[in-house]
Order: structure tokens, then sequence, then C-alpha cells
């Protein structure tokens, strides 16, 4: 099996032996290969390509049950779980349409590894963390564009080509998605995609046993064959970036700035300085309602990113988004079966009509609305400043 198979690639290192097995996705052969392969070569341990909350999913696949979404949005992690949920939901149309149920062969190593009494290895750096990691390399720009680039993924009703087919039979689902992103933004492709490859060669060579076999997508193989020789720095790669102190004083000096000029415009003309903040309030509270509004939020949490937006704005540890999610949750309390279909999410009608969906977006459109009434109030405000002192 091991010579006339070209998916499985093997390397030597001292006295230990690693089996690198390139699943093909789309293959309804590839489950039965890992479970055959598994049972030959009886392998001290066993690499399978998913972080412990991929794992966790596929373990117990009703833990959407036990989320707390007031918790999560306290927590500042809203807008990560939505973009996990429109990646699902990607995964699954794509799965659907190549008639394939996605991750089969991982199931199949996870269970052969415990029949055969091997070490399970889960060798992939958490999802949550190449997100963030991303996120923070981000600058505002590239932030709104990965924002519509989500939106118009869960838009799309577009049938995936015979071109990408054949990509998809080298490649898992997100790896897939990842290189997309990759390639819309190529200065992420480190992170994306490279450090991936590091942290995942780390975990095979690690692995207990002399015998190990690696069951990971094919795409990877390459980027592993390069890596394996090399030690990495697991910490290193799962670290979540601090926002860098210009960030840091540019969140705090933005809003010290707008307070400031308002100030002087009040001492210069107070009507002026009037006209200033009734601008302010204007386009910050619209354009968060109106973020909500297209959530298809509760009036009062239309109201309430109305409200909050305006002084948010000038707080960077808060944000208009989470007061109106947070009312949005407390009216429209998530049911038990809005948790239980999280995992079935494929169109956009299911964002709407879920509950817990629905929060995340009124949570992220009401923030989006926000930031854009902080450039245009701020820009009005300068501009009342600048017609002031010099009529």
């Amino acid at each position: 099996m091991l010579q006339n198979n070209r998916n499985i690639h093997i390397l030597k290192k001292d006295e230990k032996e690693i089996l690198l097995v390139g699943t093909a996705h789309v293959s309804k052969d590839s489950a039965r290969e890992v479970k055959e392969l598994i049972e030959q070569e009886k392998p001290d341990s066993v690499c399978v390509e998913l972080c412990h909350a991929r794992y966790s999913s596929i373990n117990t696949p009703n833990k959407w049950k036990n989320m707390d979404i007031i918790t999560i949005i306290k927590q500042k992690k809203a807008p990560l779980l939505l973009v996990n949920l429109i990646l699902s939901s990607f995964q699954k149309r794509l799965a659907q349409q190549l008639g394939i149920n996605p991750g089969q062969e991982m199931i199949q190593a996870i269970s052969s590894a415990k029949e055969m009494g091997a070490q399970l290895v889960l060798a992939d750096r958490d999802i949550q963390v190449t997100f963030t990691r991303v996120w923070k390399k981000l600058n505002l720009w590239g932030k709104i564009r990965i924002i519509f680039m989500l939106i118009l993924s869960i838009l799309s009703k577009e049938k995936i080509s015979e071109k990408e087919i054949e990509r998809l039979k080298s490649e898992d689902i997100l790896t897939a998605a990842l290189s997309e992103l990759a390639h819309s933004f190529p200065q992420l492709k480190h992170t994306l995609i490279d450090e991936r490859d590091q942290y995942l060669a780390e975990k095979i060579r690690l692995a207990p046993g002399n015998k190990v076999i690696a069951v990971v997508g094919a795409g990877h193989i390459p980027g592993i064959k390069k890596e394996i020789d090399k030690e990495h720095d697991l910490i290193a790669l799962s670290k979540i970036p601090s926002t860098p102190n210009y960030i840091k004083a540019l969140a705090w000096g933005i809003p010290l700035v707008i307070i400031a000029i308002i100030a002087s415009t009040f001492s210069y003309y107070p009507p002026a300085g009037f006209d200033q903040i009734i601008q302010w309030f204007l386009w910050n509270g619209s354009l968060s309602a109106l973020g909500a509004l297209i959530a298809i939020a509760h009036p009062l949490s239309i109201l309430t990113a109305f409200a909050a937006a305006p002084f948010s704005s000038l707080n960077p540890l808060l944000a208009a988004g989470w007061f109106a999610g947070i009312v949005e949750a407390l009216i429209r309390r998530p049911r038990v079966e809005d948790f239980e279909e999280l995992g079935n999410i494929t169109a956009l009608k299911d964002f709407f009509h879920n509950r817990v969906t629905k929060i995340l977006l009124v949570v992220a459109l009401a923030n989006l609305g926000s930031m854009a009434g902080t450039f245009i109030g701020g820009a009005k405000v300068i501009q009342l400043f600048i017609n002031t002192i010099n009529p």
C-alpha cells in the first residue's frame, strides 16, 4: 500500500518514521484509505489536522446549546464567532455542491487511533488564533475589505467550477478558504498559510513514539516537508500580538482631538459648538442605528445603537454594537432550536432568521455604522471649526 499510494509520503528522522497522508477531501475513498493505513501500520501516534475547537465540534456537535451569547458579546468575541459561522456556512455550501461529508477522513483517523490504542495528536493551530493574528495585521481599509468579502461569500449563489473541484482534490475546504483569503491579501500569506504549516510540522515532529501517521490535507504536504526538520516555537506561533502603541495612541487621541475641537469652538462661538455636537450625534447615532436596522434588529436595539454610538465613539473601550447586541439578546432571547441550527446555516436568510446569528449581525453592523459615523461626524466637526475661525 505504501509503495503504490502517491498520497503517502514517508519521512525518516533519526529512529522515527513519519507517514504523511495527504487526503483528497473530495474523494469518498479517503476515509477508507486512512482506516486501512492505520490498521496496517499500527502507529504509536496519529496526528490529525484539527485544533481543539474543531475536535470539540466533532465530538460534541451540540456544544452550541451551552453558549451564552451575552457573555460572548461582553468578552468581545462576537466578531470572531460570526466569522467562524460564515466560514462554516461557506464550507457546508461547498460540501453540498461536492456531494461529500467534510472531515470524514479526520473522523475516521480519530476512530482508528482509539481502536488501535495510538496516541491522538491534535496538530493544527487554533483557528481563532489564526483569525485574530490576521485581524491584528490588517489596517482599517483591510478590515473593511475583509468584512465585505465575508458578506459577499454569504450572498454568493455561484456554483463551484470544475477547476475549483480539481483544486479541492488537494486541499481541505478550510485551507481552500484561507488560501483564497491569502490570494486577496498577499501580505497575510505568512500568517494564513506558512505559520500553519510550521505549526503542523512541529506538532508532527514532536508526536510521541517511533512511528507516526499524520493525516492532513494534501495541500499542506509541501509546506510540512519543508518545515519538518526545523524547530518552531509553538508558543510564539500561538501568541496573540498586542496592539501597537501608535494604534492605542490613535484610539485615544482621535476622541480627545474631537472633544478639544468642540470645546475650542464653544469658546470662540457657542452656536457653532452646538452645531458640532448635533452633527456628531446625528452622524454617529444614525449610521449605527442604520447598521442595526439592516440587521433587522428590534426597534429598542436600533434606538440603543443610536443613543450609544455618539458616546462609545469617544471611548475606545466601548462599542455601540455591544450595547445594541445585548439589548437584542435580552428582548429576543435565542431559543434552543436557534443553537441547534447553528451548524446548519448555509444561506443569507438563515443568518437573519436565526436569533443567535441575528444578534451577532446586530453587533457587527451597528459597530460598522458607528465607525463610519465617527469619520463623517468627525469631518463635520472639523469643517464647522474651520468655518468658525475663518468665516
